[in-house]
């Protein structure tokens, strides 16, 4: 059976969440492969919003494992508040899996990621404070702590006794900054330790068991492939690789058994933090968009920034991720507009890229170049199929769908669970 892969195909907060929630009752492990709680997947079902920022909305289907895999950083504090917080609300928790093998975000890390962003100044990445990138600096320095440490306390302290030797010099004499007592964090995390120990397991072993055995694996990525470490708008990126590859490390799947990567897009475009934005509109227009689509971080509550739709960062999502189907969201958003600008090309100093330039510096120089659609005027929210949309939005998706390089398999049309409209089967 089918191991799935789940992206966003911009900047993030496309709506993974969501669509995520709506194959739930389709598929029997919903993995999260990378990143940490510096983002976040809200999903609405009927009348209740929640905000997920390191389980995977697979926890708010109850027949669903849902898997924390070893590409993903661990705050434990805030992971285990969040289970806390579901089960507060009746969502029980108690099928998550974690692997022994992420890796745990630390005091120093946080520490360090707000004292060096801050250092940045107008140069600073945009990075939410909360120590992902420290923590993912460490796992490649080879120095990082991970889940199964916190069930030996000999190896903790070791680890970090070595780890807060070069930390606390950097916080205390390069900083000022106060600095990290030894004895005081392996108190704490042992704490945690004991606390999720019930979750823990060689999840890549049950993972490709579950595979064998028929089963359906959902592997879903945090932020989108614009923010991919390799092949996002570098350095304004995240510290993890969120395209369909990085499913395959961060979960230990093996890349021939994905069957099909569904690509998550929105109706226009967002982004949060710093970089490069061709389609950016600092405008009235940007305002609208931003409060008819309620732009804010469900992390952070900081405002996106909005623009229009771009064909060429989602064509080199398709290219880059492999992407079978896309899964539109917000279309709603769109209504009452009489044309709808979408990006077709940028144009760089007079030349044209149908393509995202191959230089950071020309990236920076694109600006868009765009076409007008035919606008609608009508309420999408309670359209039951695809035909029932206004003829106009019907030809705004067949058009983003020509340009894109893969076929629009469901469009949302509202927040809610059931404002999906299904145009081709996405399992």
């Amino acid at each position: 059976m089918p191991a799935i892969v789940l992206v966003g195909a911009q900047w993030g907060d496309e709506g993974k969440g969501k669509a995520t929630d709506l194959l739930g009752d389709r598929v029997d492990y919903v993995v999260r492969y990378q990143g940490g709680n510096n983002a976040g997947h809200t999903v609405v079902i009927g009348d209740e919003s929640y905000a997920l920022h390191l389980l995977p909305s697979g926890v708010l289907s109850p027949e669903v494992t849902p898997v924390i895999g070893n590409g993903v950083v661990i705050d434990p504090e805030v992971l285990l508040a969040e289970i806390e917080g579901l089960a507060e609300r009746g969502v029980p928790c108690d099928r998550l899996l974690i692997s022994a093998n992420a890796h745990l975000i630390m005091p120093h890390h946080r520490a360090l990621d707000k004292v060096t962003e801050r250092y940045l100044g107008n140069a600073r990445i945009g990075t939410t404070g909360r120590g992902i990138g420290p923590t993912y600096g460490d796992k490649v320095a080879r120095t990082g702590i991970r889940v199964q440490d916190l069930f030996d306390p000999g190896i903790l302290e070791q680890k970090l006794d070595l780890v807060l030797r070069e930390k606390n010099q950097v916080l205390t004499k390069v900083y000022n900054r106060r600095g990290i007592d030894m004895a005081a964090v392996v108190a704490e995390y042992l704490g945690y330790g004991e606390r999720i120990r019930p979750y823990v397991a060689d999840t890549a072993l049950v993972l490709n068991r579950a595979l064998d055995e028929g089963r359906t694996v959902l592997l879903e990525g945090a932020q989108a492939t614009q923010l991919d470490v390799d092949h996002g708008t570098y350095p304004f990126v995240t510290s993890s690789s969120p395209t369909a590859g990085g499913a395959c490390v961060g979960s230990g799947i093996g890349p021939t058994r994905i069957t099909k990567v569904i690509g998550i897009v929105k109706a226009y475009t967002t982004r949060v933090g710093s970089g490069p934005f061709p389609t950016e509109l600092l405008d009235e227009q940007g305002e609208w968009l931003r409060k008819a689509g309620g732009e804010y971080g469900v992390t952070t509550g900081r405002p996106r920034r909005t623009g229009w739709f771009d064909t060429v960062i989602a064509r080199y999502a398709t290219r880059v991720n492999g992407i079978t189907d896309y899964f539109l969201t917000k279309l709603d958003v769109l209504s009452g507009l009489e044309k709808v600008p979408v990006c077709v090309a940028y144009d760089v100093d007079g030349t044209r890229h149908t393509e995202i330039p191959m230089t950071q510096t020309e990236f920076h120089h694109a600006t868009p170049v765009l076409e007008y659609l035919d606008g609608w005027w009508e309420d999408l929210s309670d359209a039951t199929e695809f035909a029932g949309l206004p003829r106009n939005a019907q030809a705004y998706v067949r058009a983003v769908e020509d340009l894109i390089g893969a076929p629009v398999a469901a469009v949302g049309t509202g927040p809610r669970r059931d404002q999906t409209l299904q145009l081709r089967p996405l399992i």
